[in-house]
């Protein structure tokens, strides 16, 4: 086997599989001959749920018996990998970093800082300020008179959050003030027009990176469920200035819009330090952002050449039943290991 081809199967942890990005890496995965070990807090959460799985149900990442449980899990069932399907995960793991390696589990993140400031959309905002990469206005709430009223809408977020949640467009200063008391670490932004994209991105352990650029022309709750690849030489060169100014490393996805009305035509709103949930587009493109992220993981060297994508290439997603029935039947999946 060259040191560029593709790994032999392996045993892997998705964390987060109740969420579409962990759902959707652990099919994938299986579809390269990988045996997937799932885990998630919530015991019916779906990917817990799909065949030929090994399923286990873990504290939250917030608890304090998320670390001991997870080096428990990985001394039991003896992964290779562990790869992060949700945001939640990415810290605590860090923590266990060395105990994972010590019973043979490769992960492979950036380091503490990076992450942290990927987390905190307000931390992200400095880092992409000073780089001098082009992004929306944010204040926190102390400082909104500082924005002249006005001047367009605005989105109240949580500094930490993901999926969409508690995101809230409002019009003036007074909605915005509101807005803050009922939102978890608010933020205030301005709200940005155009088309919002998406690039699914591999950035190998020299720095350099791939990236798969797609249009999400309709999202949901935060995910792409409508979505069609293209190319553009500006929005590729902002994306790596991303890339690099928050030290990314391994699976990532850079969001933003594209705004011809705007001087600054191409601007980035955030970095997740995990896979997109429609990362499967950038796969029917042509990228093997899984194979690839999976040969660096264990060594080897990234292929670029395989990480090229055809523009014009479509995905579409949509919200099924993935089972039902007597949950007093599943008993694997109702204690946490």
């Amino acid at each position: 086997m060259s040191e560029t081809g593709i790994i032999p199967p392996k045993r892997i942890v998705v964390t987060g599989v109740g969420a579409a990005p962990g759902f959707d890496l652990a099919r994938h995965l299986q579809r390269l001959q990988h045996h997937v070990i799932c885990t998630d807090a919530q015991p019916l959460a779906p990917g817990l749920l799909l065949p030929r799985v090994t399923a286990r149900v873990t504290p939250r990442a917030d608890h304090p018996a998320y670390a001991a449980a997870m080096v428990q899990l990985c001394r039991q069932l003896r992964p290779d990998a562990l790869m992060v399907g949700i945001e939640n995960d990415l810290l605590p793991l860090l923590e266990i970093r060395e105990d994972l390696a010590r019973v043979g589990v490769r992960l492979w993140l950036p380091d503490a800082a990076s992450v942290e400031a990927c987390l905190d959309k307000a931390a992200f905002h400095e880092v992409l300020v000073k780089a001098g990469v082009p992004t929306a206005r944010t204040v926190l709430p102390e400082q909104l008179d500082e924005v002249p009223e006005g001047e367009g809408a605005l989105v109240v977020k949580p500094r930490r959050g993901h999926g969409a949640q508690h995101v809230h467009i409002c019009s003036t200063h007074e909605q915005a003030r509101v807005l803050c008391e009922l939102v978890p670490e608010p933020m205030i932004q301005e709200r940005l027009l155009g088309y919002e994209f998406t690039a699914d991105c591999l950035v190998d352990r020299t720095g350099r990176a791939a990236a798969v650029l797609r249009y999400r022309a309709l999202v949901k709750s935060g995910l792409s469920m409508v979505s069609t690849t293209f190319h553009d030489e500006q929005v590729d060169a902002v994306v790596r200035q991303t890339l690099a100014a928050a030290g990314a490393m391994g699976l990532c996805c850079v969001q933003g819009f594209v705004d011809d009305a705007h001087p600054q035509r191409v601007r980035i709103t955030e970095l997740n330090v995990r896979i997109a949930g429609g990362f499967a587009l950038a796969e029917a493109a042509g990228a093997e952002l899984i194979g690839q992220s999976l040969n660096a993981m264990f060594g080897r060297h990234v292929d670029h050449s395989r990480l090229a994508y055809r523009p014009g290439i479509f995905l579409t997603k949509y919200v099924e039943t993935l089972a039902s029935g007597d949950q007093t039947l599943l008993p694997a999946l109702s204690e946490v290991c």
